[in-house]
């Protein structure tokens, strides 16, 4: 009979929809991972340094988040000289996160706001799903962002969609000055 922990594989997650709450989800996820002693790596797509989670999140033993030393903007700003020094970054931010899943033994891998990177064009889709068909066997993945493909939908084991009820702009609330989260 074979051991429980040879026979251990990795689910892959996705938490997409249009509300807010995808990327704490999968935080949530990490936390309570290494509360139970497993590694976690996490990268951040199209995001900058200045997220409120950051800096707590690298206080906890068990949790490595890769640095986003570059900011480039929202995609939809950017010319094209810009864009494609943004994909460049991205996909090499991609690979390196694929190969530290790979060799650093981690249990959990998440990648937020990379389905934003592939609908974007800053990650070819095609990269991902080969990396998540051919990735260690135990190594868990979480993917956030908006609009997933129907094909990274079918390799998903677990899909959680979080959809916006009521936001207090469409009632003409203003923003609140200075609250950063």
């Amino acid at each position: 009979m074979q051991d429980w922990e040879d026979m251990k594989m990795g689910y892959i997650h996705i938490y997409c929809g249009d509300g807010k709450g995808k990327t704490s989800a999968a935080l949530g996820l990490a936390v309570r991972a290494a509360g139970r002693g497993k590694k976690v790596l996490i990268v951040r797509f199209l995001k900058n340094e200045n997220s409120g989670e950051v800096p707590a999140l690298r206080k906890i033993p068990g949790i490595t988040v890769t640095p986003c030393d570059r900011e480039f903007g929202f995609v939809f700003r950017m010319n094209e000289e810009k864009r494609a020094e943004a994909a460049s970054y991205y996909r090499q931010m991609f690979e390196q996160a694929c190969r530290e899943a790979e060799e650093g033994e981690y249990d959990i891998l998440i990648l937020d706001e990379i389905m934003a990177a592939c609908n974007y064009e800053m990650v070819p889709e095609a990269d991902l799903t080969a990396f998540l068909k051919d990735r260690p066997q135990r190594l868990e993945v979480v993917l956030t962002g908006r609009e997933p493909s129907g094909r990274l939908l079918d390799l998903a084991d677990y899909v959680s969609e979080i959809r916006m009820r009521k936001h207090p702009f469409e009632r003409g609330i203003p923003a609140r000055e200075g609250i950063e989260y």
